[in-house]
């Protein structure tokens, strides 16, 4: 059987070569003040008819051919940087595999170089919480070199079932982004008394907590009952238009 997770060869191929890459940026929102307060840029993909590709199909094919990943994920970041807002904070998404797949995590590092010369706005470099022992050692190395350039990060996808917890990368971190499964999961005591005590820790460590999937009034209201400090979702769609 095909594997549906993964694009032909071809197919990644005529993507790579004719670049069918775009942008979105999504408003992360200060809860208080009910402003922008930065924007997560997306990456997106399309194929020879304009049809989207899902991101994650063309990264989890991209992870067979690390030259390949570092070559598509480069381009992005150098696409994202390139049309990102004037003097708004921006949220990136980076693969610890993209990032060692340099071979360096010294001063030539490129995406390390692209950052520190990124002039428009501070970045904050967003790892994805995974699921291996692996990538949560990488991703510690990845912070301290990150931290160590003055970059600030983020982990994302905290609190999804299908993900690991890593305490150590939790607490190197400057900001931790809690998966929308925290708002499906609303009702579940046991699990809610988890969220918050990760929340209390964060405010208690002067980390920022952004909480992902806030589609409609109610999300919204939960989260201000969670106390986080940003919410990000498609409720804000409808408010401000997005970029790219």
């Amino acid at each position: 059987m095909k594997n549906k997770s993964h694009l032909s060869p071809a197919t990644l191929i005529e993507l790579m070569e004719k670049q069918r890459y775009g942008v979105e940026y999504q408003p992360i929102i200060d809860i208080k003040t009910k402003e922008i307060y930065a924007y997560e840029s997306l990456s997106r993909f399309f194929d020879s008819k304009n049809a989207p590709i899902r991101p994650d199909i063309v990264y989890s094919s991209l992870h067979d051919s690390p030259l390949s990943l570092f070559q598509v994920e480069y381009q992005q970041k150098k696409l994202q940087l390139s049309y990102a807002p004037n003097k708004v904070d921006i949220f990136v998404n980076l693969d610890q595999d993209s990032y060692f797949s340099t071979g360096t995590l010294k001063e030539e590092n490129p995406f390390l170089k692209l950052f520190k010369e990124f002039e428009k706005s501070k970045i904050i470099v967003e790892l994805i919480e995974n699921s291996e022992i692996n990538d949560a050692i990488m991703s510690l190395a990845m912070i301290d070199n990150l931290s160590k350039n003055n970059i600030h990060t983020a982990i994302d996808d905290v609190c999804n079932p299908q993900s690991m917890v890593s305490t150590a990368v939790i607490q190197l971190v400057n900001y931790i982004k809690l998966d929308k499964y925290v708002l499906s999961n609303r009702g579940n005591v046991n699990f809610m008394l988890l969220v918050k005590a990760l929340i209390n820790y964060a405010h208690s460590a002067n980390k920022k907590v952004i909480l992902e999937g806030v589609e409609t009034a109610d999300d919204l209201h939960f989260a201000k009952q969670l106390n986080v400090d940003f919410v990000q979702g498609f409720y804000y769609r409808k408010l401000f238009k997005n970029v790219g």
